[in-house]
């Protein structure tokens, strides 16, 4: 089961916070004495257009040993999306340390994918004190520039809004969208995901030019010096097909002072969402290495 805690973000933004298993006996960071001891926190991060249904598989089986709670940021999924809010890289990361915080998470992993990795360990530099281990999924370190930025514009764009049936948006995404090589069912599932109905059709569930406003804040940058200041045991894992390539991905882990690399076959940058199974036996010795060094 899935339980809704809302969080109070930077400037106020009310954000959705979703924890996976069984219901905690007292409330968030209060556990009396005799109470059952709660798992080591892990808080997930979607990436840009994401939601934080996309990690449900990845978090029922989180929740076995750990307290699992995955995040809708700001302006994607139910959190709010204020128009004239901050889509800053300040202002994702200041949410996700509020999320730490006020559901008493702390200190916790952070899985993260794309855009979420980043805040993972944009927010693992600024107070290693609530993060005990990071697990980076398919995200670049290096800028990605202007031109990747007009490439997401005009793929917006080209988008066929609104969908008449999520069948469509099923195959668009998943075989017509131009951006897709070969046909990839897991891709149109997790746009299928990310749309509403409206009384003209499917639409997705956020402000596209939030989307790029978000996007604009960090595709200019490189974000190599804040991997330096990761010192907790940090997993970057990579899909074959993905976006994050083999030797960006190891020079990564040579930067990282605790540096540890995976990939998954027949995955591509959709990794947690395209291979399950295989992104389970990629990450879970690491968390389980995690877990012996919290105990020891």
């Amino acid at each position: 089961m899935a339980r809704r805690i809302d969080v109070i973000g930077a400037g106020g933004v009310r954000l959705a916070a979703w924890e996976f298993g069984d219901p905690p006996k007292t409330d968030p960071g209060k556990d009396g004495p005799g109470e059952p001891e709660r798992g080591p926190g892990v808080l997930l991060l979607h990436g840009l257009m994401g939601r934080a249904s996309h990690w449900a598989s990845t978090a029922r089986w989180l929740s076995e040993r750990h307290r699992a709670v995955a995040l809708d940021q700001r302006g994607h999924g139910q959190s709010d999306k204020p128009p004239r809010a901050a889509y800053t890289r300040e202002a994702y990361v200041e949410d996700a340390e509020a999320a730490l915080e006020q559901l008493g998470l702390g200190p916790a992993v952070l899985v993260g994918h794309a855009m979420g990795a980043l805040t993972a360990w944009q927010l693992a530099a600024k107070r290693p004190d609530l993060v005990r281990g990071v697990i980076i999924c398919d995200m670049r370190a290096s800028a990605l520039g202007a031109a990747s930025q007009r490439e997401w514009e005009d793929w917006f764009k080209a988008w066929p809004v609104p969908f008449a049936t999520l069948a469509d948006v099923r195959k668009w995404f998943g075989e017509d969208d131009p951006w897709v090589e070969r046909p990839n069912p897991a891709r149109g599932e997790f746009y299928a995901e990310v749309m509403h109905e409206s009384p003209d059709g499917w639409r997705p569930v956020f402000d596209p030019e939030q989307m790029l406003e978000s996007r604009e804040t960090w595709v200019y940058d490189a974000h190599w010096e804040e991997l330096t200041q990761v010192r907790c045991p940090t997993l970057v894992v990579r899909g074959l097909d993905g976006e994050l390539g083999r030797a960006e991905a190891q020079e990564m882990v040579r930067v990282l002072p605790r540096g540890e690399y995976a990939e998954v076959a027949e995955a591509g940058h959709l990794v947690h969402y395209d291979q399950p199974d295989a992104w389970r036996s990629a990450v879970e010795p690491f968390l389980d290495g995690v877990l012996t060094d919290l105990k020891s």
